[in-house]
């Protein structure tokens, strides 16, 4: 669930230029002769990941239920989503020494083989190994693909570039959902993943020989001594994931010496780690940057968290097919991009974002009560969370272009980079932790003879308070004496 991932940084240290075709300006385009290869291998890259991402939620409740894996529901996300965070860490390192087409290889036969391995899984356990594998994929490839639009395309090419790696969600969130719940109906959930693999070798061929002719990046001496390697980037990154992990996993045990032992030990490697790869201010959500960090977790947290048991609860509890639980998915990915659009036109007229971002978290607020009451209750019609889901979208569509535009204008340009990835770090991480959580409150339920109905609620109520969380900081945004 990586969408609207537009925010991620270009490689550090990479040049600012490479060798381009010799071609007037104005008969440029990006799928003129020199790009048109490459071009249509990194749409139909992120394409894949939309697809992957939206089709395997909409089937992951069949997918548990086949594989005895409902009392670890939240792991079939979070096990991609932590993955996620390695993945881009290492594609970024291996593509500032040797250039993006390793890891754009790597990354999308990790990915391949994750599919493979998930698909082909007749265990829970192994199932998670492969989402773990995607993850580490989807990390690269997304990372690269907007890498690769920074080396290979001329500036005035690149907004375009970007501008269609952003609607290369439209149609997945369209048509993924649909497709995967009827393959899932029709013939099997392993279906969906064997999709995959005829989609990435075919990414793979357009993308992979338009890479040869980039530059490599050259690396630029630091004065700065060399930071230890357990404070590294890449040492945080994995600690952070593993730590994150450890916490996940301690909310399933039922013993609760064991539960509170290993919850304590996830927190102590998690935070430091945290701590480093993110900017100043952010634990405690200082106005400006650090909020905005902030802010873009909870945005997600809510979002995403709530979207990853939507399927769950329409089908385990209102008898809802994988194809109508699906359109509830692609409502929301929908009306994602129309808030987006209107806050855009909003935001040239008059500024005010803050407003703007209070706004959407309250639309949000509102689609979580409307999904959690068509879901929780029998009284109220299925299909209403499909339009609730609409109205959460919406929400969406606002405060996240908002929130990232104006954390993105009070960046120095120097720490575009950082803020990017950090951005993207909260966003990635607060999705799978929510998810966790969830799955956490399935597994109490379980134990403790409760219900799905129970976990459910909880879970929706955690998130509606995330929400209430983001107006509230809103207003830190920016600091008082820039506020809008």
């Amino acid at each position: 669930m990586s969408q609207h991932a537009d925010e991620l940084p270009e490689a550090p240290g990479r040049p600012a230029t490479v060798a381009e075709p010799a071609q007037p300006a104005q008969a440029e385009s990006v799928f003129s002769g020199p790009y048109r290869a490459l071009s249509l291998g990194v749409i139909l890259s992120v394409s894949m990941v939309a697809f992957e991402s939206l089709g395997v939620a909409t089937v992951l409740p069949d997918i548990a239920r086949s594989l005895d894996g409902l009392g670890a529901y939240g792991w079939g996300l979070s096990a991609l989503m932590l993955a996620n965070i390695i993945g881009t860490v290492l594609a970024g390192r291996a593509a500032d020494r040797r250039g993006p087409g390793g890891p754009v290889a790597v990354g999308m036969a990790v990915f391949a083989v994750g599919c493979v391995v998930a698909g082909a899984a007749g265990s829970w356990p192994l199932f998670l190994v492969g989402r773990f594998l995607q993850g580490l994929g989807v990390g690269a490839v997304m990372a690269m693909a907007y890498t690769v639009i920074g080396l290979a395309y001329p500036e005035h090419l690149r907004a375009r570039m970007f501008a269609l790696l952003s609607s290369a969600w439209t149609i997945p969130s369209l048509i993924g959902p649909v497709i995967a719940g009827t393959l899932a109906d029709s013939v099997s959930w392993r279906a969906v993943f064997l999709l995959m693999l005829p989609i990435v070798a075919i990414a793979a061929l357009l993308t992979l020989p338009g890479l040869r002719r980039l530059e490599r990046p050259r690396a630029e001496e630091s004065a700065a001594p060399p930071e230890p390697w357990w404070k590294g980037p890449l040492a945080s990154a994995v600690l952070l994931t593993v730590g994150t992990g450890v916490l996940l996993q301690a909310l399933l045990l039922k013993n609760m010496v064991l539960l509170v032992v290993f919850a304590v030990v996830g927190i102590t490697v998690a935070l430091p780690a945290l701590r480093r790869v993110t900017p100043e201010g952010t634990l405690t959500a200082r106005a400006g940057l650090g909020a905005g960090v902030v802010i873009r977790g909870l945005l997600c947290g809510v979002y995403f968290g709530s979207e990853a048991y939507l399927p769950l609860g329409l089908q385990e509890l209102r008898g809802q097919s994988a194809w109508a639980a699906g359109l509830g998915l692609s409502a929301g990915a929908i009306a994602w991009v129309v808030g987006s659009a209107w806050q855009a036109k909003r935001d040239a007229r008059a500024g005010g974002r803050t407003g703007s971002v209070v706004l959407g978290f309250v639309v949000l607020l509102l689609g979580v009560a409307v999904i959690a009451l068509s879901i929780l209750t029998e009284s109220v019609p299925a299909w209403l969370a499909v339009v609730g889901w609409a109205v959460g979208g919406i929400g969406m569509g606002v405060a996240f272009n908002a929130a990232t535009t104006d954390t993105l204008e009070q960046t120095p340009a120097e720490r575009q980079g950082e803020m990017s990835g950090a951005l993207q770090l909260a966003q990635t991480l607060a999705t799978g932790v929510v998810a966790g959580l969830g799955g956490a409150a399935l597994a109490i339920a379980e134990h403790y003879d409760s219900t799905t109905r129970t976990a459910l609620g909880g879970l929706f109520a955690f998130t509606a308070l995330l929400a209430v969380i983001g107006v509230l900081l809103s207003r830190r945004l920016r600091p008082a004496a820039t506020a809008q």
